[in-house]
């Protein structure tokens, strides 16, 4: 009897020390934790809402960090997301990245992620090789019913400076996007950045896709700023398709979500693109569009009260679409490339709206798309004539360059004399170049035309430029 006691008080001490020693863990995990958390918890209150921005003292964060504003729906207090945009005198001015439905005056605002060394705000974001396939939002959420990323690929925001210009590689390598007309006529270079000029209704998102699909790069980074939300769908679904999802990342921020929401994934988009050019990837970003992004900058700006000078654009606007564009390129001798497409709208054929006089200015060339050629059931509705790729020269042989130079020359006499032709008033010899456009007009019109579903690569492209002049 006394032995099985002892067994027994032997198993039952075993077992006691299993679970203080479990006891134990957790308090220390406990500790852990609360070691992570900040010396000061920052926190202000909510005083008044301006517009979009929201008011708030006690607050001292500094501009661009995340923060939590409680609001009360049910009975139930749920927190929105906002971020920092600016100051005005001791109040801090917030923007929300949601609706603000049920926020109340004097509602607490919190700082999202403080650091507990500094007490400084880290902002993260998802990156990496996971991220192919996949389909998000400005803040890297996923919009695609799939899995949040693992924490683990989250990276700290880090403000890069101006990059040096002397550091930059020369543009030396064609960019094969496997659309003939732009191959043969408006040769892009690997690293070039151009803007893709059009109206509503002819045939923008086509183009995008094929660009999307055939264009001969490692990844795709596609930016669906301002869109509605049914067209994001349908170029996701309908022109995008499984295969050019595969080797692609998309960052979709509808017409509906914040401005703040838009400007914040036109700039992860180009985070994303910038990761994976320094794994030595050649990267397209295809940003639809950059108007839309600079209304979201516009809302906020006049938000916070700066003055319009252009077009209800305010003077900010200039440097922040340059900040944007001029961090694509060859930026580093020892990595990868990043080529960008940045459609730009045009209502109206308005040539004085700022952001597209800007983007003429800022881009190294650009494509015009012609509402007269969609009409005709001309697509893609590339205009020539008014299209350049100022890189062009540089990258391609002189007798293509020839070649293409002389092809605009034809296409612009034949569209200046078009009446004439029509009602049969030109007289043969009067132009020698008219003459010649006249004579292979069909086989102009059958290079510049090309299915969704044609792939026509780049030496194609010249062979079939050449073909023409013999």
């Amino acid at each position: 009897m006394a032995r099985i006691m002892s067994s027994y008080l032997f198993k039952r001490g075993i077992l006691m020390n299993s679970r203080f020693t479990r006891l134990l863990q957790k308090f220390s995990s406990f500790e852990n934790r609360l070691d992570k958390l900040p010396n000061i918890i920052n926190h202000g209150r909510l005083i008044s809402i301006n517009g979009l921005v929201l008011e708030v003292i006690g607050l001292n964060i500094p501009i661009g960090s995340q923060c939590f504003i409680e609001r009360r729906i049910d009975n139930k207090y749920i927190n929105i997301n906002a971020e920092v945009i600016g100051f005005s005198g001791r109040k801090t001015l917030l923007l929300s990245f949601e609706d603000i439905y049920g926020v109340f005056p004097g509602a607490r605002v919190f700082a999202k992620i403080v650091s507990n060394k500094t007490n400084s705000i880290v902002q993260r974001i998802p990156l990496g090789m996971k991220l192919l396939g996949r389909i998000l939002d400005g803040k890297g959420q996923p919009l695609d019913g799939l899995p949040k990323l693992d924490s683990k690929y989250y990276t700290p925001i880090k403000k890069e400076n101006s990059i040096n210009p002397l550091n930059r590689k020369s543009i030396t390598e064609v960019l094969d996007t496997g659309i003939r007309a732009i191959n043969g006529l408006l040769t892009i270079g690997r690293g070039q950045k151009i803007g893709i000029f059009s109206s509503s209704g002819i045939g923008k998102s086509i183009l995008l896709g094929m660009m999307a699909k055939y264009t001969k790069a490692d990844v795709i980074i596609i930016a669906l700023i301002g869109e509605r939300g049914r067209e994001v769908k349908d170029f996701i679904e309908k022109i995008l398709g499984v295969k050019g999802l595969s080797r692609s990342v998309v960052i979709a921020a509808p017409a509906d979500v914040s401005p703040l929401l838009r400007i914040q994934a036109a700039s992860y988009a180009t985070n994303v693109a910038e990761y994976f050019s320094r794994k030595n990837k050649h990267v397209l970003l295809i940003m639809d569009s950059l108007t839309r992004y600079a209304m979201a900058e516009r809302e906020v700006s006049l938000s916070l009260g700066e003055l319009p000078v252009s077009k209800g654009y305010p003077a900010s606007i200039f440097s922040k679409i340059s900040n944007l564009v001029e961090r694509i390129g060859i930026t580093d001798r020892n990595k990868g490339s990043i080529t960008a497409f940045y459609t730009v709208l045009t209502e109206g054929e308005d040539e004085q709206d700022p952001v597209s006089y800007l983007a003429r200015s800022v881009l190294d060339g650009h494509i015009i798309l012609s509402r007269y050629y969609a009409d005709l059931g001309h697509y893609p509705a590339i205009d020539i004539e008014s299209s350049i790729s100022r890189i062009m020269p540089d990258i391609v042989t002189s007798k293509q360059y020839y070649q293409a130079s002389y092809l605009k020359k034809m296409i612009s006499s034949y569209h200046r004399n078009r009446d004439l032709i029509n009602v049969g008033a030109y007289i043969s010899g009067t132009d020698l170049i008219l003459d010649q456009a006249i004579k292979i007009w069909p086989k102009i019109e059958k290079f510049l035309q090309q299915g969704m579903s044609e792939k026509s690569d780049f030496t194609l492209s010249c062979q079939q430029l050449n073909e023409m002049f013999l």
